[in-house]
């Protein structure tokens, strides 16, 4: 087996517990290896780090599978990590659909595995996890079906852009045979239509699961609310259940509006209603015409994609904000989150408090939350913890 030896005073990532090795960080590798094959990882001496997968063709030239040297990566190392990844879901989350496998976090770097109802979603971005999908797949459904759950499908939405840095095709399919991709599932007392095929990301946003639920107490009662950005209508729908008054939901895609009022249907909810707009350019309209909510939730698409852009994301997710905090009433409440990774909680909040000011209003927090526990924050790992979310009532005195 090839050998990835570091550079002196280099892998501190790697040895504080992260995954990487970038090439930077390498001085040579000893041996012969294929791209995307097994190697050793060891340090400026010898002392053994542990073992990845390595790519010449990314930045990221390693992910590591185990710290353990003697671990063999073979089928029952794989079975092992999948069974701990379904046993932590089975304690901490609804698991009718839920994402079983989160990449780093669950240390299977590369591979995220969402689970709705019987049907599985496989999204594969690096050229080592790619060799071992398909393995990697029936060996889950095997786990799955020892708890009684037979999955009829399998489909994959390895489609993402961040294949191509490892030489890889993009490219979306099924697993085995083919099957019905729009699946029906349940949550928080909700339903949805969820087409794993052509949804967004892998068909559904599961992450932000309780933050959905977290709404459904302060939405009830509310005479007005205003959910933005809504998708296929995830947040708007939550209020509807819980008995909000009168509901709105806003997004620029005119075919998760229709899918949202699919949903809406679904549920035989008749005090919510859908509506095909740019938020950004519905809020100051919204201000011109005196509208007033109880409820207001911004649950934008990430806009710091990358640390670079970091400042002008922040000029963005405060023109918004603030828009939105001038439509809640005194009294009423108002829910925010970013989905980006690079927008920190610290910058968030910071962001949050100049809004505020601008506003000229004061926030008083209800309460902080993160992305659902399927999708797990390794402290190691800060790319593992992206979602901040917001609810906080509005006091204008």
């Amino acid at each position: 087996m090839a050998a990835v030896i570091l550079k002196k005073g280099e892998g501190r990532l790697l040895k504080s517990g992260g995954a990487w090795v970038f090439d930077n960080e390498i001085a040579k590798v000893e041996g012969a290896f294929l791209n995307g094959g097994i190697v050793e990882v060891r340090d400026f001496d010898g002392y053994p780090l542990g073992k990845g997968y390595i790519n010449t063709r990314s930045k990221i030239r390693v992910r590591i599978l185990t710290r353990k040297m003697e671990e063999e990566i073979d089928s029952a190392f794989f079975r092992r990590r999948l069974q701990a990844a379904w046993d932590y879901r089975k304690r901490t989350v609804d698991t009718s659909s839920c994402r079983i496998v989160f990449g780093e976090a669950d240390f299977l770097p590369g591979i995220t595995i969402d689970k709705y109802e019987d049907v599985l979603v496989v999204e594969a971005l690096t050229l080592g996890i790619d060799r071992y999908k398909e393995e990697i797949v029936d060996l889950l459904k095997e786990i799955l079906l020892k708890d009684g759950i037979r999955i009829r499908g399998v489909y994959e939405r390895s489609d993402a852009k961040e294949r191509t840095k490892e030489g890889l095709e993009r490219i979306k399919g099924f697993i085995g045979d083919k099957f019905d991709p729009v699946v029906q599932i349940k949550e928080n007392g909700v339903s949805y239509t969820v087409d794993v095929k052509d949804g967004q990301k892998t068909g559904f946003f599961l992450d932000q699961k309780y933050n959905r639920r977290a709404i459904q107490p302060i939405a009830k009662g509310a005479e007005e609310v205003l959910d933005c950005f809504t998708h296929t209508g995830s947040f708007a729908l939550n209020a509807a259940y819980a008995g909000a008054g009168h509901v709105v939901g806003v997004d620029a895609s005119a075919s998760a509006c229709q899918m949202a009022r699919h949903n809406a249907e679904l549920n035989g909810f008749q005090n919510v209603e859908f509506q095909t707009a740019d938020v950004l350019k519905l809020l100051p309209k919204l201000k011109e015409e005196g509208k007033q909510y109880d409820l207001l939730i911004l649950d934008p698409p990430a806009f710091a994609k990358s640390r670079a852009n970091v400042r002008n994301a922040a000029k963005g997710y405060k023109k918004i904000n603030r828009q939105g905090m001038e439509l809640v009433r005194d009294g009423g409440y108002f829910a925010t989150c970013s989905c980006s990774r690079f927008m920190t909680r610290e910058l968030f909040e910071k962001m949050l408090r100049q809004a505020a000011r601008e506003a000229h209003v004061r926030l008083k927090q209800v309460e902080y939350r993160t992305q659902s526990p399927d999708h797990p924050i390794l402290w190691t790992n800060e790319d593992s913890f992206y979602l901040k979310f917001y609810i906080f009532q509005i006091v204008r005195e």
